[in-house]
């Protein structure tokens, strides 16, 4: 359903201060070039819309791949490139830094979670990355993921002019995907899932299951 979109109170009330001094003009200038673009410090991070969800799987020790700036939890050895391309607060700097397809820092199996938010979509062979995730998990350890449903997410972009991110590799994205790709691994159980929360995103939290080979195929 179509609805006029129509500004919060505040940018209202801001409006209506300006416009007396001929500055509404300006002001609302300014206002779009901050929210197509806006400074670290006024972004929202997509942990930040599923943390009151998946932090509670996220005990013990882990990591978070491809964090951002913004970690799961204060805890999570924070992974990600030295440059990353999310950079949503700035005030966690990376901790290890390098291709979270490799996580040659890590054993088998020493890991009680590994979480990871809007990274695995931009990774051409899903299956060789979930082997490597699930490699680095104790048994009993949860791989927790939340990323976009590509189609639902394509048509929030047209919709509202969001700029569209070209890392995304699988025009079929989604939770059906990569359980899928889990299928075929084996070795986990999944312990909670949603198809689509916080407009196009969905989450999955599987547990691995003792006895999981790291050398399974997808």
């Amino acid at each position: 359903m179509n609805q006029t979109h129509r500004p919060a109170p505040f940018v209202r009330f801001l409006r209506g201060a300006l416009r007396p001094i001929g500055l509404e003009a300006r002001g609302r200038s300014l206002y779009h070039r901050l929210t197509r673009r806006p400074p670290p410090w006024l972004r929202t991070s997509e942990t930040s819309k599923c943390r009151a969800r998946l932090a509670p799987f996220c005990t013990g020790f882990g990591v978070d791949l491809g964090f951002g700036g913004d970690a799961i939890t204060p805890s999570a050895i924070r992974v990600d490139l030295p440059q990353p391309y999310a950079d949503y607060l700035g005030i966690h700097p990376v901790q290890l830094g390098g291709d979270v397809r490799h996580l040659h820092w890590f054993a088998d199996g020493v890991l009680d979670f590994v979480y990871s938010s809007h990274v695995l979509e931009d990774f051409e062979d899903t299956g060789a990355v979930l082997r490597e995730w699930l490699r680095v998990l104790k048994p009993g350890g949860r791989l927790v993921i939340y990323c976009p449903d590509e189609q639902v997410y394509r048509r929030h972009c047209v919709a509202t002019g969001q700029p569209y991110n070209e890392h995304h590799v699988h025009a079929g994205f989604s939770l059906a995907f990569v359980k899928e790709a889990l299928g075929r691994i084996g070795g986990g159980r999944v312990v909670h899932e949603n198809p689509l929360v916080e407009i196009y995103s969905w989450e999955l939290v599987v547990e691995k299951l003792p006895g999981h080979s790291a050398d399974a195929r997808a």
